[in-house]
């Protein structure tokens, strides 16, 4: 039986501390059939279009910086790939990641075959706790034929891709835009098959601050996400009630703090009851995923924060496309 003509797509952004790994491990793929590795380079001010260059295997296109979903879109069209599969430059994927992909198509409804994460920097606390929550939720939550996808392990088959019309360029950042192909590719009748051990390993954030900006992004594209697919917005199997309750309960306990703060004291008490639920919350769910007291109690306080500023991040982004429509 003949193997499929498999492309790999990769967008890569100042990627020079990562990009190497990922392309070894590209390169080392035990699939015997035909393959090519399409590396967009999306505007790097660094080494990345050095080491691109160094991989033979490998095909380098540059483009001015416009996101990593326009990267994706011109990686695809460059592609001839009858599957067409999708990493970052900050992914390790395993050596059998090809193989492991493609046996997800069992029958002619699937159209995305998806996996999970490995952790490709267990020495850092933060990223030990970023990966256990995501084991959880994919152990969980996830079930065979979910309704969205990570753009870090996916492949699909290129006539899906293109009847979806490919990644929307308007997320100019990494948020939400791996969702939007989902729902477009799911309004198709195609089906998402995770294909749950097939690993690509990640580096995950390690400095807290950082990982939050991320997470106001987040919260801020989302707004976008659900005007387009407000069908999605009470959760898509990744995201479940924990999700759903946070920003309610950010949003009443900063509105009590204010009319605390204007009319009356006592709003104060119930915000700080607010406060109180939903670190009760944060740390159920942390003891839940990690067996450590320790990482339990620190992530349970970065999850804590996490919820506010991807509240703050929604608020502002729902504000955007408010603005947007009254104009």
């Amino acid at each position: 039986m003949n193997k499929p003509f498999v492309s790999i797509v990769v967008p890569a952004y100042n990627a020079q501390r990562t990009i190497d790994l990922t392309l070894q491990a590209l390169a080392d793929q035990s699939y015997q059939g035909p393959k090519e590795v399409i590396v967009v380079d999306d505007g790097s001010s660094d080494s990345t279009p050095e080491r691109i260059k160094a991989f033979r295997h490998a095909s380098y296109i540059y483009q001015e910086n416009q996101g990593p979903a326009a990267a994706r879109n011109r990686g695809f069209q460059a592609s001839k790939g009858e599957i067409v599969f999708f990493t970052d430059a900050d992914c390790i994927p395993e050596r059998a990641w090809i193989e492991k992909c493609l046996s997800g198509f069992t029958d002619e409804t699937i159209g995305v075959v998806c996996g999970s994460y490995g952790i490709a920097n267990p020495g850092s606390l933060l990223a030990r706790c970023i990966h256990a929550e995501i084991l959880y939720r994919h152990r969980y939550h996830m079930p065979n034929f979910p309704k969205s996808f990570g753009s870090y392990n996916f492949c699909l088959r290129r006539k899906v891709f293109e009847a979806a019309g490919g990644f929307n360029p308007s997320y100019r950042n990494a948020s939400g835009e791996d969702n939007d192909l989902s729902y477009k590719i799911l309004k198709l009748g195609s089906k998402i098959f995770f294909a749950r051990d097939t690993i690509v390993d990640h580096f995950f954030p390690t400095f807290v601050l950082k990982y939050l900006k991320e997470q106001f992004r987040h919260g801020f594209w989302r707004a976008r996400m659900y005007r387009d697919h407000p069908q999605m917005a009470l959760g898509d199997d990744y995201t479940f009630w924990k999700d759903i309750v946070e920003p309610p309960i950010i949003l009443a306990m900063m509105l009590l703090l204010i009319m605390g703060m204007i009319f009356k004291l006592f709003f104060i008490p119930l915000a700080f009851g607010f406060l109180v639920i939903l670190s009760l919350i944060e740390l159920l769910f942390s003891f839940r995923m990690t067996k450590s007291p320790f990482e339990a109690l620190f992530y349970a306080f970065v999850m804590l924060l996490r919820a506010m500023a991807r509240t703050l991040g929604f608020v502002t982004g729902a504000f955007q496309v408010f603005s947007q429509k009254v104009r």
